[in-house]
């Protein structure tokens, strides 16, 4: 078997995030299954609609957790009703209509509106996930390389190469004040990672 060294580099590409992801949540309370989940699938409705004609198109609206749970009374033993939630989150591409979005998400869902939290993120374009890879492959290199020299060889083709995976890596999460906000929100974000490992093997010449 030819002889070989394996390393595992790792690499980033920096980017400045220009994302708002907006995670929110509308909750309703009935005396009855059936009323708890019409009225928050109504309110949810209502919401996204709202969110379209705010500029949000459809690839940027997905629902995500939906539930039911019941209501007890103080005494937590007799079931007084039960509420029904729908979770979703909105991709802004225009973080300077926050504000106005989450006052139009409060007037169409109304007090069952809750938000979750706000946060930046950033697309993983071709570009940035090339560069990762490209600064994950020289780590490889490098370390390879100094192994070569202390085993007295030097480094040959490469015969293997393996990614473990581009990792999205978003900076600290920015909460929402309130859900009536008017105008637009200010939102400050660092840099975010876009990230990769790269294992490859070469020969040792």
């Amino acid at each position: 078997m030819t002889d070989h060294v394996e390393v595992t580099g790792r690499g980033a590409s920096h980017v400045v995030p220009d994302l708002v992801i907006v995670r929110a949540r509308v909750q309703s309370d009935a005396k009855d299954v059936a009323s708890a989940l019409t009225e928050s699938s109504s309110r949810t409705a209502a919401a996204l609609q709202a969110a379209s004609d705010h500029g949000i198109e459809a690839r940027d609206r997905r629902t995500d957790d939906v539930g039911i749970h019941p209501r007890h009374d103080n005494n937590g033993r007799k079931v007084i009703g039960y509420t029904a939630y729908q979770a979703f989150r909105l991709t802004v591409r225009d973080r300077d209509r926050v504000g106005d979005l989450l006052q139009a998400l409060a007037g169409a869902a109304g007090d069952a509106l809750a938000v979750d939290g706000i946060e930046m993120a950033a697309d993983q374009t071709d570009e940035a996930v090339a560069a990762a890879r490209d600064a994950a492959f020289e780590d490889a290199r490098t370390r390879a390389a100094q192994f070569a020299r202390l085993a007295g060889t030097e480094l040959g083709k490469v015969i293997h190469i393996h990614e473990g995976g581009v990792a999205d890596q978003i900076p600290r999460p920015m909460y929402a004040r309130s859900a009536d906000m008017a105008g637009s929100m200010p939102i400050e974000g660092g840099t975010q990672a876009i990230s990769t490992t790269v294992t490859v093997r070469w020969e040792l010449a």
